[in-house]
């Protein structure tokens, strides 16, 4: 492990009408919060009680604004004017590596999106930060299965180790994908009230196809697809 204070992800975004632009995300290398910008804007959308998720643990009278929203306002209203089926070439560089695609401006957006909604301080969220810290864009349903199920096994032996009831059946990890999925309705709730095109919304809505795959995986016993690879281990 380095000892590096900060992990950097940067974004940069080549659009087909000549425009360009770039993001930069800076998590705190120990507590995997984002580092807030200074003087952010505050616009109406991303106060917390509009379309306040209804299992937010925030008060609203102690927090005014959407810890998510306030950190995704700049990247929403950089694309209000962008269509999701457009295309752009992204460029995206962490501090190991980098990754290039040609795609659609939705599913690069919710790449991003995706950092931004498990990093800014939500609590139901922050159980997804292993997974920020690893951060694989452009994953396929299959690879966000496998690193999914991986990372709360793993968290499961730390939970056995400290000498707690780990949940080996993953019967938590259903029951928290519903927040997740509840999470991004009522975010989808708050970016239908911009006057924006569709490509932030249907950003969302990718990630809230992915949080649908990780139960049904396990309702429909997929994981003995899974299994077979590990025949090394059962023998």
């Amino acid at each position: 492990m380095d000892n590096q204070e900060t992990i950097s992800f940067k974004y940069f975004f080549e659009l087909d009408d000549g425009e360009s632009k770039q993001f930069s995300i800076e998590l705190d290398s120990k507590t995997l919060n984002i580092v807030s910008k200074e003087n952010l804007n505050k616009p109406e959308w991303t106060k917390l009680d509009n379309y306040k998720c209804s299992k937010c643990p925030f008060d609203s009278e102690k927090t005014k604004y959407c810890p998510i929203a306030l950190n995704m306002s700049e990247l929403i209203g950089e694309f209000k004017k962008y269509f999701s089926y457009e295309k752009v070439n992204v460029t995206i560089t962490t501090d190991g590596r980098q990754f290039k695609k040609r795609s659609t401006i939705q599913e690069s957006l919710s790449s991003i999106i995706g950092i931004y909604m498990v990093t800014s301080g939500c609590p139901i969220m922050q159980k997804l930060k292993p997974m920020v810290r690893h951060h694989l864009p452009f994953a396929s349903l299959d690879e966000t299965n496998y690193r999914v199920l991986s990372m709360y096994l793993l968290g499961q032996y730390f939970v056995y180790k400290r000498g707690g009831s780990p949940d080996w059946d993953m019967n938590e990890l259903v029951k928290f994908y519903e927040d997740i999925k509840n999470v991004n309705k009522c975010f989808c709730n708050r970016l239908s009230e911009i006057q924006a095109e569709d490509a932030s919304l249907n950003a969302v809505v990718i990630l809230d196809t992915f949080a649908d795959y990780i139960p049904f995986s396990l309702s429909e016993n997929m994981l003995e697809e899974v299994e077979l690879m590990f025949g090394a281990y059962l023998s």
